[in-house]
């Protein structure tokens, strides 16, 4: 697949530290599905597979990181667990998803609520990492805090469709 536009956001990935905090804030199991919207080179799902051997879907439209992510996975040993995908998360399909995680924009959260809202099945949850989904409050929040100087303080936002 060709990259048809560029992406909307730079790479960010999510510090280590956060992701083991996350996935116990998004009450995975290993029953679920997890899909991560721009999963960069998929250390979110990697760590989901590697401890509750989820399976999972990640979303990205840079190549470069679809790759990335796919080698990931490899040399952890759950690519057998996870699919990479390029594609645009605008267009994308969720359906299948029970949980979705995203750290986007504000204005790309707003952008996606309704498309999340339309596929998700009743009881799917939703994560955001620092960015809520404007006037749509979250069932919960997370803060945590900065660990050393450099980092910053994380808060979690956490929906239930």
């Amino acid at each position: 697949m060709t990259l048809l536009r560029q992406p909307d956001i730079g790479y960010i990935p999510t510090p280590h530290n956060v992701t083991r905090s996350l996935l116990d804030f998004a009450k995975i199991t290993p029953s679920d599905i997890l899909y991560d919207l721009g999963s960069g080179d998929g250390r979110i799902l990697i760590e989901a597979a590697k401890q509750w051997e989820t399976r999972g879907v990640g979303i990205d439209i840079d190549p470069k990181r679809i790759q990335q992510a796919q080698e990931n996975a490899e040399t952890a040993g759950v690519d057998n667990l996870l699919e990479f995908r390029q594609e645009d998360l605008f267009k994308s399909d969720f359906r299948e998803a029970t949980v979705v995680f995203i750290y986007l924009l504000p204005h790309l959260n707003l952008r996606l609520r309704s498309r999340l809202q339309m596929q998700l099945k009743s009881g799917s949850r939703i994560i955001s990492k620092d960015f809520d989904m404007g006037d749509w409050p979250p069932l919960h929040t997370l803060s945590l805090p900065a660990k050393t100087e450099d980092d910053e303080e994380v808060t979690l936002y956490y929906w239930q469709v």
